[in-house]
């Protein structure tokens, strides 16, 4: 397959759920940036050449469009090339979010790097200008904010906060921070630097025609962004530029504080567990800058290959844009001993925080590339439904709405069984637990929580086969009983807890036993009527469903289903496909990304594969909703039908761990 010839939306600047920013066009100045909510967090890149100012990022009035030439997204880095008459710049956005070093990846840094050259052997006079806006650290545009400047060794700071600071005082999901500081750093190495703090439209004039920022900063706050934003802007003297580049960067950070709310308790980012403020990490994004560019381009080009080699380009660059867009939906923190928690956030489904059924889908990248990171959002899990508040004998759904993990408000939360997800959650936890263990020889959760895990594999043998009228995780769906695909989670986690009790020296034959028994009966109970598929429920000879749970009985080795039923389902769901995916189930049009590519994985044929990512190639060139990534989405029409920006996304990189299982 071909490349992906459009993208949905752009990941400029990502790290968690409120530093998130994306262009949301095809060409990056043609409009204006947003966070991944849809509301403006906007900043602008001009050129001046010879006079002529040109804009580069943003949709600033009065300036010539300069030519985007090339849009290409990679893991960590996005590379945008342009031409101006003839001079070219190259834009990279960095966010090195490196699973190799936890350290790095939780800091809340980007780089903006730059390079300038002529096509031709004529001179030109160049400046560069570049501006943020202050509606990056405010919910909304009629909060105050204020601003200021720092020195630090060899670079200058701006920066803007909120003018009224109440950090985690509040909880949701269409919501933006409103608390913490951005910053904008300007290293000396750039050159010849002048800087104002302003009305964005004073200083995009001044710059258009002087080259430079001449007026003082406006010194009269608290102003909201309306009906103007403030800006940080900052214009780079280049020189004569000819064929020889002229290269530079900038730093663009957001320090939260105070992070997440964990039963009460702040924690702050991990990059702080030994003391660091956001001025040392700055000075040391600085001084390491080349080396973490490096860093990052060589992952870059590894990640690229590995999952070229499995699925091709296509199926490359599709894991490269759900790179940054899974690992920014966390928030990575600290507890009090220093040990890494990894809080998810349900982006625009509910704004729940390190929910169970959201980490089970994204386990995939994690499992393949940080399983650290796995471990450090089970951990929070575990840890709270040991604690006797959690008075229920199945996994809870969620730990409350980000960023307050308090306690599980999803259903009946704390209080009672009312639309909860037993078995779902409980299959969730086991099948998890016994990843960490399978793919990366840490067994650790399965002996510090063995107690635990054991009352959710008993909850299973007893309510896990036939399901109750209960959700699972396509909640949108509604409540289902005899539910037929999470009967097969039931059975696969039973059958890992058989392995999680025979790691840690107990008898597990139990379990084993009971999940073959209910796999023999499962096969006759999901028959449909003409024997071609298996159903949605049980009770329901004429329906049919994706059985993306199946994966994990040849990823984790389990062996309770025969070979021939994948092929068979897969068979028949291609027979399904609309213009854009295979619908979820026969009740709707819609489909879960997720889900659709764990299903292709199921025959183990790559052409197979390959027809289902042909229509998710077709989604992405036609999608008319300019948002990152969904992940719920029609298939005749190509809508999003809500979510977006989630980490779930993560579980494209599903059939990376078949190569993986196959090369152990």
């Amino acid at each position: 397959m071909q490349c992906i010839n459009r993208y949905p939306a752009i990941p400029l600047f990502v790290h968690d759920p409120y530093f998130s920013i994306w262009s949301v066009q095809d060409h990056l100045n043609e409009g204006w940036s947003r966070h991944w909510t849809g509301s403006g967090h906007t900043f602008a890149v001009l050129l001046r050449i010879d006079g002529i100012v040109w804009k580069i990022a943003g949709d600033v009035p009065n300036t010539q469009t300069a030519e985007q030439k090339l849009c290409r997204v990679y893991a960590t880095t996005t590379k945008y090339i342009f031409q101006a008459g003839d001079i070219e710049i190259t834009l990279n956005f960095v966010s090195p979010l490196l699973p190799d070093d936890l350290m790095l990846l939780s800091r809340p840094i980007s780089y903006l790097c730059y390079s300038v050259k002529s096509l031709s052997e004529q001179p030109h006079k160049i400046e560069l200008y570049v501006n943020f806006d202050n509606n990056i650290c405010v919910n909304d545009c009629s909060q105050p904010t204020t601003w200021g400047r720092f020195n630090l060794e060899c670079m200058d700071v701006m920066s803007f906060s909120a003018a009224e600071q109440k950090p985690l005082n509040r909880a949701g999901d269409d919501l933006r921070i409103d608390w913490g500081t951005f910053y904008l750093g300007l290293p000396h190495t750039n050159g010849t630097m002048t800087s104002a703090i302003a009305p964005n439209h004073e200083l995009w004039q001044e710059f258009s025609s002087y080259g430079k920022l001449l007026r003082n900063d406006d010194m009269t706050m608290p102003k909201p962004p309306t009906p103007f934003c403030h800006t940080l802007g900052a214009a780079i003297d280049l020189g004569t530029v000819s064929t020889k580049e002229h290269d530079g960067y900038f730093l663009v950070a957001y320090d939260s504080r105070e992070s997440i709310s964990y039963l009460n308790c702040p924690l702050y980012g991990y990059w702080a567990k030994d003391g660091e403020n956001i001025g040392t990490i700055l000075l040391d994004a600085m001084r390491r800058h080349a080396k973490i560019l490096t860093h990052s381009a060589e992952f870059d080009h590894d990640f690229e290959k590995r999952f070229s080699r499995v699925g091709g380009n296509f199926y490359a660059e599709l894991n490269a844009l759900a790179y940054r867009q899974t690992i920014g939906a966390h928030k990575l923190v600290a507890d009090f001993n220093g040990n890494p928690l990894f809080f998810s956030k349900e982006n625009f489904s509910n704004g729940c925080i390190a929910t169970v059924d959201v980490t089970y889908p994204s386990a995939p990248l994690f499992v393949a590339f940080a399983p650290a990171l796995l471990k450090a959002m089970l951990i929070p899990i575990l840890d709270y439904a040991k604690r006797p508040r959690w008075r229920f004998p199945f996994a809870p759904h969620d730990l409350g709405c980000y960023p307050l993990a308090n306690g599980q408000v999803y259903g009946g939360g704390e209080r009672n069984e009312s639309d909860q997800m037993p078995v779902e959650e409980c299959g969730n936890m086991l099948l998890l637990v016994t990843m960490l263990g399978k793919f990366n020889e840490d067994w650790s959760c399965s002996e510090q929580y063995y107690e635990l895990l054991k009352d959710w594999a008993d909850y299973l043998l007893d309510k896990g086969y036939d399901p109750e009228n209960q959700l699972c995780t396509d909640d949108f769906a509604g409540h289902l009983a005899h539910n037929a695909n999470l009967s097969i989670k039931a059975l696969l986690a039973i059958a890992a807890f058989a392995e999680i009790a025979e790691h840690n020296g107990r008898d597990g034959s139990i379990y084993r036993h009971a999940a073959e028994k209910g796999a023999e009966q499962w096969l006759q109970d999901s028959r449909s009527n003409d024997s071609a598929h298996t159903v949605l429920a049980f009770n329901a000879k004429n329906t049919w469903s994706m059985k993306y749970n199946l994966v994990w009985d040849k990823l984790l080795n389990l062996h309770l289903f025969p070979e021939e039923l994948a092929q068979q389902e897969v068979t028949f769901y291609l027979q399904q496909a609309n213009q854009y995916g295979i619908p979820l189930d026969n009740r709707a049009n819609y489909t879960k990304l997720d889900w659709l590519v764990w299903s292709a994985t199921l025959s183990g044929k790559r052409v197979d594969f390959d027809a289902v990512l042909t229509l998710i190639g077709n989604f992405l060139r036609d999608t008319p909703d300019r948002v990152p990534l969904t992940d719920w989405y029609d298939t005749k029409d190509a809508h999003c039908i809500n979510f977006r920006a989630r980490s779930v996304v993560g579980g494209l990189a599903i059939a990376l761990l078949f190569q993986q299982r196959q090369e152990k």
